[in-house]
Order: C-alpha cells, then sequence, then structure tokens
C-alpha cells in the first residue's frame, strides 16, 4: 500500500527521467518528477530526501545508496527507457535516526520540504505540484539535532586556508565552529602541524578550497585523515571577501574588536562561515565573535601519541576504558564538552594552568559547597544546544524549558557562591557571567510552558492550561468534540451491529471509519451505502466517512488549527524573547560548564587522592608516589591495590643541559609501559588544571609530548610494524625539543638483535645530546644500560621480581639500577606455552648465555667512541672507486674497426687482466 506514503492533495505517476537528463527530455515526464529532477540537479552532491506527505523519498542512484547503508528495502516506481527506476523512502516522524547513519557514514543529506499549501497548489489546477525547495543542507560538520549529537563531544566544522610564504612553504589558517553551540576559533599552523591541530580539534567536517583540496602535497594527507573533507570553489573564499563576509555577519565595522587576525585566519573564518550559511540557508546560528587560538598555548600532542596513551578513546575506539572516562565527574552535557577540550590540549602558560589548579583546591577544601554545587548543576540540561537549535528555528518546547530550567539552576548557583568570601579567579569570572542573567526570564519560560511536553512544536498543548484563556476555550471545545467522536462511534456500531467499528484519523484522510473487509463489502450496498462513502480498501479492512463525520472534523479541525495557531505564536513570542538574551545566556552556559569541570575535578581529587601538582618555567620532572589513573580505577573495582613509583627526571644540577633519561629495564609483565604512559598522563593531567594521581608532583612546562609505545602495523600504507616504529621515532628524533617529554618502548625489537640494540643505542645518544629532552625508555637491550655510565644525563631503573619455587612474581616497583635478565621464559610459561617447548627454551638459554659469557656483547660498550651530534660531525665524502685495468683495456678497444683475428687477441689479453 505505497499510496500511504503519497500526499493527499497530489497524483504521484511514474517517474520516466533519472536526474543527469538533458532538460528537453525533463519534458515527457510527470510534473513531480520533473520538480524532483530540478531540485536533484542543484545539489549533485548530497542525497535528496524529497518530502511527499508523511515520507522522504528518493530516487535513483539516490535511492540504491541509502538502500545500502540504512538497510532498508529498495523498491522499483515507473520505468525509464526500460528499466526500472529505484527508489525508497524513510518516514519523517523517523527521519533523525535515519539521518544519524547516513552522516556517520560521511553522505551528505540535502532535505527538500513542501513549501506551499496543497489547497494553494490546486487552485493553479489539478495537476499542479506543490511547491518544494531545499531547506537545508545536513552535513556531518553542521548538525544540531540533540538525537544526532553526542553530548559529550564537540561537533565542529572546521575550515581550512593557506597562505603561502614562497615556492616551498606555506601557514595554513584553521578556523574552527560549533554550530550547535555557538564556539568559533581560529588559529595559524605550518602544514607539519595540520595533523597535530586536526588530532586535537576532533572535527566531524573540514572545508578548504578546492586549490588546497587538490595539492598534489596533500593528497595523501586527506585521504588518511579519516574526516569526510569537502572541497569548496575558490570565488569569494579570499581574506577580502572573508573579512567582508565576517563583519557582515557580526555587524561590525573592523574585526579589531575580535583581536588581531592573520590573513590567513580569517579567510579560514570566512569559509566556514560561508559554507555555514550554504548550509543553513538563511538560518543564523548563534556564534559568538571568532577567538584567536595562539598555537604556543597548548601541548602539542601529535596523532600516534593520543592513541598510545588513550586519551579520549582506546585504541579500539571506545571511551570506556580511556582517560577522559577515568577522570570524568561532570554531570551537565557542556561541562563534559569542555573537559574533554581541555584534556585534547593541555595549556603551556603556568599562570592560567594555575587558576584552574586554585579552582579545583577551593572545592576540595569546601566539600559542602561542591556538594551543593553538583547538586544544583545536575538540573543543568543543555542551554547552549537549545538555543542554537531556537536560533535556527529547529527548536521544540523543550528546548525552551531546558532553558527555563538551567537558567533557573544557574541563579541558584549564583546564590551558593557569593556566600563565599575569596572565590578564586575562575570561579569569580563564572559568578559574575551567572549574574547578568535576567531573572524574569526563567520564571516566564516556568509560567508558560506545561508540565509534560511535547518534542515538536506542532503537535499542540505545551502551554500550560490558565495561561491563555482564548486557548483553554478552544481546547475545551477540542475535549468536548472527542466525546462526541466517542459517541458517534458507538451510535455507528449499534446501528449497523458492527462490533468492531471504529473511528479513527490520520493526516491523509482525516477522521474516517474502519471494518473489517467482510462487513465493508455489505456497506457498499443499501441501505448503508447512503450513510457511508468508501474511501479506501485495505488488504483486511475498508474505510468509509459520512456526512456527519465530515461536519464533525470541519468543526473540531477548526478548534485544533485556531488552537495550535495560538499556541505556535506563544511559542515564537518565547522564542522571541530568549533570542534576545543570547549573548548573556551563551555566557552563562559557558559558566556553567567551567563550574562544572572545577567541581567534577575536585571531586575526583578528594575521593580518589589525587594532589595538586606545582607547574613552572622550569625544566624538572618530579614525581613522587605517582600512579596510572585508568589502571589504578580498574584494580579498585577489583579490589586490588596500585603500585605507585617514583620518577625523576629533572637535570641533575644547575650546569645540566637538559633534562635526564631513564633508562627502565624488566621482565615482560612488570609494569614498565604502565610506568611509561603514567608519567605522560600526570604531564597532561596537570597541564589541563585538574590535580594528579600522586602524592606530589613538580613539572617544569611541557610543551610536546610523544609517546612511541606498542606494536601496530599499517599494512594499507605498506608499512610493517617496525616501519611503523621507526616512522614514529624519527618524528619523535626530528621534532622533540628541550621542553619535550618522550616515553619510548622497545625501540629496535622489530629487526635483528644487533640491528635493533644499534638503532636504540644511537637514539638515546640523539636524545642526550641533541633533543636535551626527559624521556623514559623502556628496552630490553640490556647492553644499554652501560651508557648511564658515559652520559651524564642517563640513569637506570628497573622492575623489581622475585623468583618463589620456579615462578616469577611481579612486584611493579621501579627501583634505581638495571636487569639481568628478561624473564621472558617464565611469562612464556604463564601464557601457557606447551612444556615441551617451555623446557626446549631453557635449554636453548643456557647455550646461548653460555657463549654471551665467554664473548659478552656488552663489552662493546667500552670500545664504542662517545656520541658526536650528526650535524657537528662533517659529512664523509665519497670514496671514489680505484681505477680499474680490466675496465680501462675495454674501454680502449674499438670493436667496429676490429678484425677477427684482432678480437681474439684483445680477449686474450682482457682474460690475462681478469686473473690479475
Amino acid at each position: 500500500m505505497h499510496s500511504a506514503r503519497q500526499s493527499l492533495h497530489e497524483r504521484v505517476d511514474p517517474p520516466a527521467a533519472p536526474p543527469a537528463v538533458a532538460r528537453e527530455e525533463t519534458s515527457r515526464v510527470t510534473p513531480m518528477m520533473a520538480q524532483y529532477v530540478e531540485i536533484k540537479a542543484a545539489n549533485p552532491d548530497c542525497l535528496l530526501f524529497y518530502r511527499m506527505g508523511d515520507f522522504y523519498e528518493l530516487f535513483f542512484s539516490d535511492a540504491e545508496i541509502a538502500s545500502r547503508t540504512l538497510g532498508i528495502v529498495l523498491t522499483k516506481r515507473g520505468k525509464h527507457q526500460g528499466d526500472d527506476i529505484p527508489m525508497c523512502g524513510v518516514p519523517v516522524e523517523r527521519a533523525d535516526d535515519y539521518l544519524q547513519r547516513l552522516i556517520a557514514a560521511g553522505h551528505r543529506v540535502a532535505v527538500c520540504e513542501q513549501t506551499e499549501d496543497p489547497a494553494e497548489a490546486r487552485k493553479r489546477g489539478p495537476k499542479s505540484v506543490v511547491k518544494r525547495d531545499v531547506v537545508r543542507l545536513v552535513t556531518p560538520g553542521t548538525i544540531t539535532e540533540e538525537r544526532l549529537l553526542e553530548p559529550g563531544r564537540a561537533s565542529l566544522l572546521v575550515a581550512v586556508a593557506r597562505r603561502k610564504l614562497g615556492d616551498t612553504s606555506a601557514l595554513y589558517g584553521i578556523a574552527a565552529i560549533d554550530i550547535s553551540t555557538g564556539r568559533f576559533s581560529v588559529m595559524e599552523a605550518p602544514q607539519e602541524r595540520l595533523a597535530i591541530e586536526f588530532a586535537r580539534l576532533e572535527p566531524r567536517e573540514i572545508v578548504c578550497p578546492d586549490a588546497i583540496h587538490d595539492d598534489p602535497e596533500l593528497k595523501e594527507f586527506w585521504r588518511e585523515i579519516g574526516v569526510p573533507v569537502t572541497p569548496l570553489a575558490r570565488e569569494g573564499l579570499d581574506a577580502a571577501s572573508a573579512e567582508r563576509r565576517l563583519k557582515d555577519f557580526f555587524g561590525v565595522a573592523t574585526l579589531d574588536a575580535f583581536g588581531s587576525f592573520s590573513r590567513a585566519e580569517v579567510a579560514a573564518a570566512g569559509a566556514a562561515l560561508a559554507y555555514v550559511e550554504r548550509t543553513q540557508f538563511g538560518a543564523r546560528p548563534p556564534l559568538s565573535p571568532p577567538v584567536r587560538d595562539a598555537g604556543s598555548a597548548t601541548m602539542l600532542i601529535d596523532a600516534a601519541t593520543r592513541a598510545n596513551l588513550e586519551l579520549t578513546r582506546t585504541l579500539s575506539g571506545e571511551r570506556s576504558g580511556s582517560l577522559l572516562a577515568a577522570i570524568d565527574r561532570t554531570v551537565t552535557p557542556g561541562g563534559a564538552r569542555l573537559l574533554a577540550e581541555r584534556l585534547a590540549g593541555p595549556l603551556t602558560d603556568p599562570a592560567p594552568i594555575a587558576e584552574r589548579h586554585d579552582a579545583v583546591e577551593a572545592l576540595v577544601s569546601d566539600g559542602a559547597l561542591r556538594e551543593d554545587l553538583q547538586a544544583a548543576l545536575a538540573k543543568v540540561p543543555d542551554i547552549a544546544r537549545a538555543l542554537a537549535r531556537l536560533s535556527l528555528d529547529r527548536g521544540g518546547p523543550r528546548d525552551l524549558a531546558a532553558l527555563g530550567s538551567g537558567l533557573s539552576a544557574a541563579r541558584a548557583i549564583v546564590g551558593m557562591l557569593l556566600h563565599r568570601a575569596a572565590l578564586p579567579a575562575e570561579l569569580s569570572r563564572a559568578s559574575r557571567a551567572l549574574s547578568e542573567i535576567d531573572p524574569d526570564l526563567p520564571a516566564r519560560l516556568e509560567a508558560t510552558l506545561a508540565d509534560e511536553l511535547p518534542l515538536n512544536r506542532r503537535d499542540g498543548r505545551f502551554v500550560r492550561e490558565g495561561h491563555d484563556p482564548d486557548l483553554d476555550e478552544l481546547r475545551l471545545l477540542q475535549v468536548d468534540s472527542r466525546k462526541v467522536i466517542a459517541q458517534l462511534q458507538a451510535r455507528y456500531a449499534a446501528d449497523t451491529g458492527c462490533r468492531t467499528l471504529r473511528i479513527k484519523h490520520n493526516s491523509m484522510l482525516g477522521y474516517f471509519v474502519e471494518v473489517p473487509q467482510a462487513i465493508g463489502e455489505d456497506f457498499l450496498k443499501e441501505p448503508w451505502r447512503a450513510t457511508f462513502v468508501h474511501r479506501q480498501t485495505m488488504s483486511d479492512a475498508m474505510r468509509f466517512s459520512s456526512v456527519e463525520l465530515g461536519g464533525l472534523e470541519a468543526k473540531i479541525a477548526s478548534a485544533a488549527d485556531r488552537a495550535l495557531k495560538l499556541e505556535l505564536g506563544i511559542f515564537a513570542a518565547l522564542s522571541e524573547s530568549v533570542l534576545a538574551h543570547a549573548e548573556p545566556i551563551k555566557r552563562a552556559a559557558a559558566a556553567l560548564a567551567e563550574i562544572d569541570v572545577a567541581a567534577g575535578l575536585a571531586e575526583l581529587a578528594a575521593r580518589e587522592g589525587w594532589n595538586r601538582p606545582l607547574i613552572d618555567a622550569s625544566e624538572a620532572f618530579t614525581i613522587r608516589a605517582g600512579r596510572h589513573a585508568v589502571v589504578e580505577a580498574a584494580l579498585k573495582r577489583d579490589g586490588k591495590p596500585f603500585v605507585a613509583n617514583e620518577t625523576e627526571l629533572s637535570p641533575p644540577g644547575a650546569d645540566a643541559k637538559g633534562g635526564r633519561i631513564c633508562l627502565i629495564t624488566g621482565p615482560n609483565m612488570a609494569g614498565k609501559s604502565t610506568f611509561l604512559r603514567q608519567n605522560a598522563l600526570i604531564a597532561v593531567l596537570a597541564q589541563m588544571g585538574a590535580f594528579v594521581p600522586a602524592a606530589s608532583a613538580h613539572i617544569g612546562v611541557v610543551d610536546r609530548l610523544f609517546s612511541r609505545v606498542g606494536a601496530a602495523d599499517d599494512l594499507a600504507r605498506g608499512r610493517s610494524t617496525f616501519m611503523v616504529e621507526m616512522v614514529e621515532t624519527a618524528a619523535i628524533l626530528n621534532q622533540a625539543g628541550p621542553r619535550a617529554l618522550v616515553i619510548l618502548d622497545e625501540i629496535g625489537r622489530g629487526t635483528a638483535t644487533f640491528d635493533g640494540l644499534s638503532i636504540a643505542w644511537a637514539a638515546i645518544e640523539h636524545l642526550h645530546e641533541v633533543n636535551r629532552c626527559r624521556g623514559l625508555f623502556a628496552t630490553h637491550y640490556h647492553e644499554l644500560t652501560a651508557l648511564a655510565d658515559r652520559l651524564e644525563r642517563v640513569t637506570n631503573a628497573t622492575v623489581r621480581v622475585t623468583e618463589w619455587n620456579g615462578e616469577v612474581i611481579f612486584l611493579h616497583e621501579v627501583v634505581p639500577g638495571a636487569a639481568d635478565r628478561s624473564y621472558g621464559i617464565q611469562v612464556a610459561k604463564l601464557a601457557g606455552l606447551p612444556p615441551a617447548v617451555v623446557e626446549r627454551a631453557r635449554s636453548i638459554l643456557s647455550e646461548l648465555e653460555k657463549t654471551e659469557r665467554e664473548k659478552p656483547v656488552a663489552s662493546l660498550v667500552d670500545d664504542l667512541p662517545l656520541f658526536a651530534a650528526p650535524q657537528r660531525r662533517a659529512a664523509p665524502a665519497p670514496t671514489l672507486p680505484a681505477e680499474d685495468p680490466l675496465r680501462l683495456a675495454l674501454d680502449g678497444l674499438d670493436l667496429d674497426e676490429m678484425t677477427p683475428r684482432e678480437a681474439l687477441e684483445a680477449l686474450y689479453r682482457l682474460k690475462g687482466l681478469g686473473n690479475v
């Protein structure tokens, strides 16, 4: 019964032309399909959701793509040139669910709606088609619907622009917009830092001029970025046009009031704004003015390091098990997003870091205030995204209610903070922002809106009873009419003797009488055919109308229409009042998120025994009783303790030329990798503004964090596990500076022993002499521990183990010193290797160790010269090959002038030279 998916007021004949059909060919198709072809041609890069009644229909290749992606049935409707026209559709009321799946698959969707009343179309003639047009482009970076968004994750659209500095270098402007909250930031970065910034921002979609998209140097980068990238035509994306667009949008004569921006930043901001305006078709999101992010303001963490440390997601892509999941004690969606943003970009300036620590410390000290704040914050909905939906005219009654309850909670929080003397700077600023809220606005929203609210404003009945007398009168008429409908159904059932007769309603037929098909056949005969008019035949039922039912429907429809019109007017007035206060509401939303993050981190510190770190501009790195936040939480759930450990990477003296590098040896499964990671995570937590899982921590600002832990291949790019390891190690050795923190695990294990040992050895020397960074280097090459005697800033540490009855027991304590064995066979036994294999391995190991004692590799350390920095050592001159008499003799032969006898003699001479 596909007819149920067709508009009541228009006739749809089988389409006869695909989207690519020429204009003269479209003249032979039905008016409806000609309209579809025209709209599709204007949006060729999108799937077209074409509104027909209660469904969005898709045709031709769009239908095939949607059918595969959504797993829905692909049907057909009519033919074109002898071929069936593919078609599928989704119900309007469930469109968000299907949009979510299409967007997640990287598709863009053009939503085409009816833009006029069908009655107006009928006035133009019986075959006239209802006017339709695309009202919105839904793309991964421009969604605002609550059901399509992750509450705790920003939904960023990132635009990229470029300013060339010469033939070989360029600076890139990066603009990030979240239209679901109004966030707008810009920054500038060189090409080598693009991947780092994208990894920090985690955009849902990237847009850039086609010249950048098609640049051969960036082709592989865009392919590997893992985010949908949309190229834009370059017209109107230059810096001058972008500046005009920004000034027009924000209604200013100059951008100077927002800060100082480079031409690349302005161009990127303009491109992002142009794309937002194109996709929203005139709807204006509540964007804040652009804020400049200084490139040096945050710790640089590349994508590989983020993945290795599992900051926001585990290696399997799940949030559970990540550092973010372990520390998240926020109770609002805005707070969860801000926490994730701070974790992704730890600060590098000690002053703002200290401000964040002050706020956390104040709430750790005042447990009662912390509990009261979290209780009030738990009542705060996502007011930033509710405001954005109202601004784009996509909001509903629940968005107004969310703002009302959120702003009421904000007023209560202001009262809590005002009673506290000497608030830290961050909490004081937040309190002032919350005080700007007009108290009459939440009161008006609460007084107007009902307790139970529909999702859609067009469903009505969201205005509180008693608020509007005229509305109450119309509602009473509706209620009475429903009683009349029930009475009419009872009378019809009694008159016809059909106890299963029902009066129902849908958007196509209005009110109708439905009876089983067998009885419906009788309704087509006298005497009932005079009362009932046949409307529709179903597979097991028949539907009828009557003059009396039609009159009652008109009466009810009139009351319902007038009531809905009144409610929509009230909704519009409330929305206008809210949008008039958009700026203070956005500031309040940001303030609530900051308070939520501070309270959540304070709750974490108080419950888990975390302490405030000292962050300064030195090169210190001293951790006392440090723990791994995620592993400790997992062990605690199982009732097991975590063994805390010390770390000392500070320079060994005032005249030292860099921080320490600690070589860590010990068996597998002893906890080396955990120890490495926990120190990196402590640095991230400290600089994001959190307390840390340690008795104490003194950290000189880390400007860049590198991690090379674990093994993985990249077969899609032709890279083995060892190649991936070497690529990541090369990035560290080429980029780490004196303020970097480097953690390296098992460098060189993917190749032959001497090759791997040589690479690891040279890497340590390079880190010590050239990079001069603080570092942790875990290894099974025990020969490397001898470097501690020769390089002043290299120290040794080992993870303690003990043996009991031939079994290895891991103590997980990191202590000064070096291990002399790796206990690999014991670990293999624990893993379940067959006993015969284990015993054979012991035998082989014994022989190998005997050989080692006779000619130890470690003795090589005494024979090798100390490392000299590569840039200070002149490259060796190329060795010229010695003159070869045989080649000289060959060059002297003139083969074209030789007789056969001369050739034979020459061959003998050459043979003689070859034997020399």
